[in-house]
């Protein structure tokens, strides 16, 4: 099958800014791009690929004064597969991890370990270590926590959360990786694209989806504690040990945020190949066409 995806986001700033986004999909699925436009803003602005200590691609640009407009358009190929399961994996000790694993037991900005470790053990500490563990702890969060998007906010922790019974993807995705990594699993946040595929269609807006990956066997697998069922057609962006570390945008000065949308839906059209990387794809907005025009044309000029 093919899933199209996307965003358009809008900034106004003061001044001249400095900005990062974790926007663009995880290298591993760059090679099943069909079709690709973008990203590219508007005005037009240089774009700096660089790779973060995560492994993530991260765009580095300078905004200019007023309203940009950020917008990108594809569809890829995907098979089809639910997240993979093992539940005979088994946790690795400690002392067997891989070094570069170790930050993923620690605490960080939204996932207190330290305070939350009492309350990890009393409720996972008699549940087999490993997949039976892993899946306790999702099976915990989905239950305890309420999911509205009027409940997003920024600054929740996984014991804020938890405490307060209630967040969205990310407040899942946080309360779990702290409770896994209090049980001594290596856990990471994870945020990226997911339509609704086998599942009914959501009524709510379409948005960037939270889960979170823990480290198993010689593998890291997926777990979803806002769904707690394995899904089809996920897109990973980028990976942290938690959503400081990947911020969708992060700027180096004042802003504001004028538009965010963000599409994920199936495609039918089993023409695309991968021949048709620069095919056309129908865009939602006239402008996103003129400035991929431009783009174009400035890359073609610099070229020659």
């Amino acid at each position: 099958m093919f899933i199209r995806f996307g965003y358009e986001i809008g900034i106004d700033c003061p001044h001249s800014t400095p900005m990062m986004t974790f926007l663009s999909i995880a290298k591993e699925r760059r090679e099943t791009i069909v079709t690709e436009r973008g990203p590219v803003a508007s005005p037009l602005v240089p774009m700096e690929e660089i790779t973060d200590p995560h492994h993530n691609i991260c765009l580095r640009m300078v905004l200019p004064d007023g309203e940009t407009r950020l917008c990108y358009d594809a569809v890829i190929s995907d098979e089809g597969r639910l997240d993979a399961s093992d539940p005979l994996a088994e946790a690795v000790p400690v002392e067997k991890l891989p070094p570069s694993l170790l930050p993923y037991l620690c605490a960080s900005r939204y996932c207190e370990t330290d305070r939350l470790s009492a309350l990890a053990w009393r409720l996972f500490g008699n549940v087999p270590a490993g997949w039976q563990r892993v899946q306790a702890i999702s099976d915990y969060v989905h239950d305890r926590l309420v999911f509205s998007y009027g409940y997003a906010q920024a600054m929740r922790t996984a014991l804020e959360a938890h405490e307060d019974r209630l967040g969205v993807s990310r407040d899942y995705a946080h309360l779990a990786v702290a409770l896994c990594r209090c049980m001594n699993m290596p856990a990471r946040y994870v945020h990226g694209y997911m339509a609704d595929i086998g599942v009914p269609d959501s009524p709510a807006p379409m948005d960037f989806n939270a889960w979170f990956e823990v480290y198993l066997g010689d593998r890291w697998y997926t777990f979803d504690a806002k769904n707690n069922a394995r899904r089809a057609g996920r897109i990973p962006v980028a990976r942290g040990r938690d959503a400081a570390d990947i911020p969708l945008i992060q700027t180096f000065g004042k802003h504001q945020l004028t538009h965010f949308t963000v599409w994920t839906s199936v495609e039918v059209d089993s023409r695309l190949s991968r021949s048709h990387r620069t095919a056309d794809v129908s865009l939602l907005n006239p402008w996103f066409s003129e400035t991929w025009s431009r783009h174009l044309q400035e890359r073609d000029r610099e070229r020659h």
